[in-house]
């Protein structure tokens, strides 16, 4: 019976070589995201012969100071704070970089994040199918629950009562989310404005003519006089 030793690491299902050389032999940076019950962190990491080099890294905690009231592990979230990531990245001189996620799963909320980096200019490989909409990633979806909560006013408080602490009305979520999303971005918000519905023309409705009355016609006018007849 022969004994195969394996890498530690491989045992504790902490890694997966295969990703992660190919990652090393395209000598590219890349990107980890990891989400927890509350937070999510981001770093950009640059491998070295030495080891992983940190070049950038965003948490979900640094939203505040940019004023955001939210929650910091949902889709909003995600997407701000890969928005940050890819600023902060961009102002260390790292422009293009690629997702790895190792050992952990893609899901909606790595793909929220991934979005926000590449919003911000660094050129990340991404497909626009696995993103989420833009919608949702907004909190639409959290608006229009809080919205139909509101007629229960003692579970609409005690669903959103650490956003009511905060001062956050839920349905205000994407107006918020835009304001926090143009602070990091240095961009201006784009406000959508309500699409006003268009004015029917009204158009006049012709006459009906009786059966066997004919429309008058329009007198000719002429310039020529009557001669009269030569007189004998």
């Amino acid at each position: 019976m022969t004994f195969a030793r394996t890498l530690k690491r491989i045992r504790l299902d902490k890694t997966n070589y295969r990703k992660r050389a190919a990652v090393i032999i395209g000598r590219h940076s890349f990107v980890t995201v990891r989400v927890t019950d509350q937070n999510v962190s981001t770093q950009v990491i640059k491998t070295t012969p030495t080891g992983d080099l940190v070049i950038a890294s965003a948490h979900s905690h640094e939203l505040a100071k940019h004023g955001w009231k939210g929650a910091t592990n949902n889709l909003p979230a995600c997407y701000l704070t890969g928005l940050l990531l890819g600023k902060k990245a961009l102002e260390k001189g790292t422009g293009k970089a690629v997702l790895y996620i190792g050992k952990e799963h893609f899901t909606t909320r790595v793909a929220a994040c991934a979005k926000g980096i590449a919003d911000s200019g660094v050129d990340i490989p991404i497909s626009e199918e696995s993103v989420p909409p833009e919608a949702r990633i907004a909190g639409q979806h959290i608006a229009d629950y809080a919205n139909s909560l509101k007629s229960d006013e003692r579970e609409y408080s005690s669903r959103f009562s650490a956003l009511l602490k905060n001062g956050l009305k839920p349905e205000d979520y994407p107006a918020h989310f835009e304001e926090v999303r143009a602070k990091i971005s240095g961009k201006p918000a784009e406000l959508k404005a309500p699409k006003e519905p268009k004015e029917k023309k009204e158009v006049p409705k012709k006459e009906a003519k009786p059966k066997g009355e004919k429309s008058p016609k329009k007198e000719a006018k002429t310039g020529k006089k009557v001669k009269e007849g030569k007189k004998k």
